[in-house]
């Protein structure tokens, strides 16, 4: 089992910026991917980026050139720095793992003002 553990939501400002972490632990040897998903109030749950552990990255369209996933995959961990947020990206971002099976995070709140 893998548990992921995240941490740095908060509030801010629109414009602002908020870096969020997630660590693994657990048997966490065979993860290949890790990224962050985000649920806002009454939507579904949508990817917002990833990296693999080849590096390749993926960002939604709606973060792209605002947001950057950066982490070491061997060491499992993983970060998302979030710039110029907007209300829009009020969620509880979730951390999550991937090797043969799917692990998530508990959730972090990020909530920007207008």
């Amino acid at each position: 089992q893998v548990q992921l553990m995240e941490s740095g939501g908060g509030l801010v400002q629109a414009g602002g910026s908020l870096r969020l972490s997630c660590a693994a632990s657990g048997k966490r040897f065979n993860i290949n991917v890790m990224g962050w998903y985000r649920q806002a109030p009454g939507e579904q749950r949508e990817l917002v980026a990833r990296i693999s552990r080849d590096g390749n990255e993926y960002y939604a369209d709606s973060v792209k050139g605002r947001f950057t996933i950066s982490g070491d995959i061997a060491k499992t961990t993983v970060y998302l720095q979030l710039n110029s947020l907007k209300p829009e990206d009020t969620a509880v971002y979730y951390c999550y793992a991937k090797d043969s099976r799917d692990f998530w995070g508990q959730g972090t709140q990020v909530t920007v003002s207008s």
